[in-house]
């Protein structure tokens, strides 16, 4: 391990606790100045139960840091090389932050017997608990990105056997900022003239064979010279999911796990889409009752639009519900325009200026109105809020073998395609923004993803 990573991972632990003493200190002094965080808003009365803030320094600071670091090291937030994603370490932030709450709240009431000194002041403590120790971390990530950019820490690695590393692999090496890639080598003799001319810090093998001398030869060399080795099996180098480390019987057993959407992951998932679906429908139903007014006064009936398309699994076809934006008779025209199709690195039909698309129309796909029925899709099942578009059965017969991966999640309204690109993404970088969140998901991800996507809509629309 490089020294630079040994110090800035252990850097983050009294960044954590500077940041944890400092919220809350901030804490205490807002609520001792009886200040709310909603400006020129006043609904604090005086405090009355805080103690001297020496008293709160040795009696709750302190032990609150060291409660905090013990909750963050449990949830592994300091191991010195972390392969995580950002995502996943962000949640685990926020996850701490809230065990630490609940953890001070079970011993004031179950083990002191009396309430906190405030309630604003924990309220306080653990939304400044969780900004500071992002922003504290967010400050060690650039600074160690600047190291890694000005060449200290950054692991020299090499790839070595008979078939060459898999291409996505090879592009993270070549790509990611904490490693420099060497090259491909052949064979062992090729790696020792190599490292006449570079120190090398990792060798991936791309072919290992337990039995062969040429993997045991790999082996000895590289402990021998103190290089560290890895193996890339060609079963697992080419399927971009996530593996589980299970057991059979005494022996470790490693299988797919396509998406982190699998027990619980799948429940609370369904359980938010069932419960923001369900409001939203109610909340916008007037504004529903106006569009179909517009859409029966522009162009009649009907209201609605459904289209068959696949859905979870590619098992089955779902309906999917649209406000009608063209003219009736639009799937018997398509064939006539199919010649004038736009999207041309794909199996996907895409016209900037459809003939077939009424004038309220317009309107309604300027701002994405017409997917607005489709939370009905979510209540019942069919899709959920965020995940890969759904598209037409004839579309996805012509899908590649590894683009059918999308379908291993339920197709939703949104997803992490469309806020990074939209229709201007090609197709096959549309499939990996959707395999990256499937295999990556999060109900953080899932939130971040609906906050944004009102703004690329409202972005979209201004430019035409």
């Amino acid at each position: 391990m490089k020294r630079s990573e040994v110090l800035f991972g252990l850097l983050r632990i009294p960044l954590d606790a500077l940041a944890v003493m400092a919220a809350l200190l901030l804490s205490y002094r807002l609520r001792e100045a009886s200040m709310d965080l909603i400006p020129r808003i006043q609904l604090l009365d005086p405090p009355s139960t805080l103690p001297p803030v020496e008293f709160f320094f040795d009696s709750f600071v302190l032990p609150g840091v060291g409660l905090f670091l013990i909750i963050a090291a449990c949830l592994r937030l300091y191991t010195l090389r972390s392969t995580r994603s950002a995502w996943v370490e962000i949640g685990d932030i926020i996850i701490a932050g809230a065990l630490w709450l609940v953890a001070v709240i079970g011993w004031y009431f179950l083990v002191r017997k009396q309430l906190f000194y405030s309630r604003v002041l924990l309220m306080h403590a653990t939304f400044f608990i969780v900004f500071f120790v992002l922003a504290a971390r967010s400050a060690v990530v650039l600074l160690q990105r600047a190291f890694l950019r000005a060449g200290i820490g950054v692991r020299l690695v090499a790839s070595l056997g008979v078939h060459p590393i898999a291409q996505g692999a090879r592009e993270v090496l070549e790509r990611d900022v904490r490693y420099r890639y060497l090259g491909h080598l052949q064979d062992l003799l090729s790696l020792q003239k190599l490292r006449e001319e570079h120190p090398v810090d990792l060798v991936v093998q791309t072919d290992p064979n337990p039995r062969g001398p040429e993997t045991a030869a790999l082996i000895d060399y590289c402990r021998s010279q103190h290089i560290g080795y890895a193996f890339l099996p060609p079963v697992f180098a080419d399927v971009p999911h996530q593996l589980v480390v299970e057991r059979l019987g005494l022996f470790p057993m490693m299988r797919f796990q396509p998406t982190p959407l699998d027990g619980w992951g799948r429940v609370i998932k369904r359980l938010f889409d069932f419960v923001v679906s369900f409001f939203l429908l109610i909340l916008l139903s007037p504004f529903f009752l106006l569009l179909a007014v517009l859409i029966i006064v522009g162009s009649g009936w009907p209201v609605f639009f459904v289209s068959w398309r696949v859905g979870e699994h590619a098992a089955r076809r779902i309906p999917v519900l649209k406000f009608r934006s063209m003219v009736r008779d639009a799937e018997a025209k398509k064939n006539e325009l199919l010649p004038q199709n736009e999207r041309c690195d794909g199996p996907l039909f895409k016209m900037s200026q459809d003939p077939r698309i009424t004038p309220i129309g317009q309107l309604l796909r300027r701002f994405d109105l017409d997917e607005l029925p489709q939370l009905l899709n979510v209540l019942m099942g069919h899709m959920s809020l965020v995940g890969p578009r759904p598209h037409l059965p004839e579309e996805v017969d012509r899908y590649a073998s590894h683009q059918r991966r999308v379908f291993a999640v339920k197709p939703g309204i949104t997803g992490l395609a469309q806020v990074s690109g939209r229709s201007y993404l090609k197709f096959e970088d549309e499939v990996q923004y959707d395999l990256q969140y499937i295999e990556e998901w999060s109900l953080l991800l899932d939130l971040w993803i609906l906050w944004r996507t009102p703004f690329v809509v409202s972005l979209r629309s201004c430019e035409k």
